[in-house]
């Protein structure tokens, strides 16, 4: 097993750095090849044009696309001048994005092409679009910043602002440091990857699932086929014909291609493991990905707010009949630079094994903080960096982390974080509704679906169909009600407080 120290004097750009890989292959798209040499040439050339635009220590550059190669220069660019990668999610509406790029008050904007439409909306900030004019741009600099660019840069210089939803459902940026993903690259040990791993990037690079993976495997050297649309038939084609042996997925997209119609008949041969996280999977789930990829499974457990895992469920505790079939209700055990204990969150008092309370975590993979967000900042880090994750859970004798319930009441459906408070506020807006409580309830294809229970306002009615017709354009795809139930009231406390652990009990009843 590799060292399981993090690096001291880490950059992100040292990635690039080894001359011995400059031939070698990182990058596969769309059936062209990239390797370290000119992705590593590239990013320095975008540097330079970076530069050239007067762009430098703390400014921000805004990605909205697709994931593309394009990303990857420019998040290996942006450190040489001390600038920062914030990459947003695609999955947004137009409003949303808009209001990102304002909070993250972008120098330059750079669109993938299937975003090339928004150009017009950005009026007023620097833009540049690819297929259009971004290849133009980055190679009229006149030279390549190398990866050792700028001076006096320091391990705790900010390389990436990932937008996480918020209890309040604002969108909060995490910074994420080059300390922060060297303590992560640690775990290509962990994952089977190496330099003769054919590693599959499908999921979002704007998701610290997506890009996270993606730094490990190149870190290590691997062979990366980026994937720009999960598509089940073309996904497995992929995986096929590539011969991919290591990828990262979300359950939900396992369970879809497990699906497919002779998925199970292909030559899987090459799989060396399949990471799997962001939601838990079910046995039934578990079995069908067995069956089809016959390849060791793993789960991790993480936020953005950690860089991503910080625990793992190895491929040997993945065994729904054996002896500790248990395990498989649990996020695995916490990796060897990981600190992780559970506290009383009204004491901080730390809690013993089976006792259940909040997960708090300390290691270097853990954010700084919130972009200029001093008091979520403060909420969330104690004194000594521990995040309060604000996910109840226990830990039992063998030190496995078992989550019981999210004491934020988030929604996690398809990997995709959903805070009920930001679906509430649109609901309330329709003028039928009198009241509204929006919870997660268990989803065979999604892990957990977003829905909402509606109380009509006196004297009229409301049709669920037609409220979430209503609510379509008003807010993104993924955190949009799948359902809506219609009741005469909402159970609420003495004070008044919705009790929502009621309400999910009641729905959740309903499904076993």
């Amino acid at each position: 097993m590799p060292g399981q120290s993090p690096a001291e004097d880490f950059r992100l750009t040292d990635i690039l750095a080894d001359p011995d890989r400059a031939d070698l292959v990182a990058l596969s798209f769309d059936g062209a090849t990239t390797t370290y040499g000119e992705l590593e040439q590239r990013a320095g050339r975008t540097a330079a044009a970076l530069r050239d635009l007067g762009l430098g220590a703390g400014d921000r550059v805004v990605w909205i696309g697709k994931n593309r190669p394009e990303f990857l220069e420019l998040l290996f660019a942006a450190p040489r001048i001390g600038a920062v990668s914030v990459p947003l999610n695609t999955r947004l509406t137009e409003a949303d994005l808009l209001a990102l790029v304002a909070d993250a008050r972008a120098g330059l904007v750079v669109l993938g092409p299937d975003f090339a439409g928004l150009r017009g909306a950005l009026d007023g900030r620097r833009v540049v679009v690819v297929g259009e004019d971004h290849a133009d741009w980055r190679d009229a600099a006149a030279d390549v910043l190398p990866p050792s660019s700028p001076a006096g840069s320091t391990p705790d210089d900010t390389v990436l602002q990932l937008y996480t939803s918020g209890t309040t459902g604002l969108p909060k940026g995490v910074l994420l440091a080059h300390r922060q993903f060297s303590a992560l690259l640690l775990a290509a040990g962990h994952w089977s990857i190496d330099p003769t791993s054919t590693a599959l990037i499908a999921m979002p690079l704007f998701h610290i699932g997506g890009v996270g993976y993606a730094l490990v495997c190149l870190a290590a050297g691997a062979r990366c086929v980026l994937v720009a649309d999960i598509v089940p038939g073309p996904l497995l084609d992929t995986m096929s014909d590539e011969r991919v042996t290591n990828a990262f997925l979300v359950p939900a997209v396992l369970q879809m291609l497990s699906a497919v119609p002779g998925a199970a008949d292909r030559d899987w041969s090459a799989l060396r493991s399949i990471a799997y996280g962001a939601s838990p999977i079910t046995v039934g789930a578990l079995r069908a990905v067995v069956e089809t990829f016959r390849a060791p499974l793993f789960q991790v457990y993480g936020a953005t707010e950690t860089t991503g895992a910080i625990t793992q469920l190895d491929p040997g505790d993945h065994d729904p009949d054996g002896p500790r079939a248990h395990l498989m209700r649990s996020a695995g055990r916490a990796y060897p630079w990981v600190r992780l204990t559970i506290v009383d969150p009204a004491t901080g008092r730390e809690l013993p094994a089976g006792e259940v309370g909040e997960v708090r975590i300390h290691s270097d993979q853990v954010t700084a903080g919130y972009w200029n967000r001093p008091e979520d900042t403060a909420a969330a880090l104690g004194d000594d960096a521990t995040l309060r994750t604000g996910d109840g859970g226990y830990l039992d004798a063998e030190g496995y982390l078992f989550l019981t319930d999210r004491i934020k009441d988030m929604i996690v459906t398809g990997a995709e974080n959903v805070y009920p408070i930001e679906v509430e506020s649109v609901l309330s807006e329709h003028p039928d509704v009198a009241d509204v409580a929006v919870i997660g309830v268990p989803d065979e294809r999604w892990g957990e679906a977003v829905k909402a229970v509606v109380v009509p306002r006196p004297g009229t009615t409301i049709d669920p169909d037609a409220l979430v017709e209503w609510v379509r354009p008003r807010i993104a795809g993924f955190k949009r009600p799948r359902s809506v139930d219609v009741v005469e009231a909402l159970p609420r406390n003495p004070s008044g407080k919705i009790l929502k652990r009621e309400l999910r009990e009641t729905y959740r009843r309903a499904f076993t």
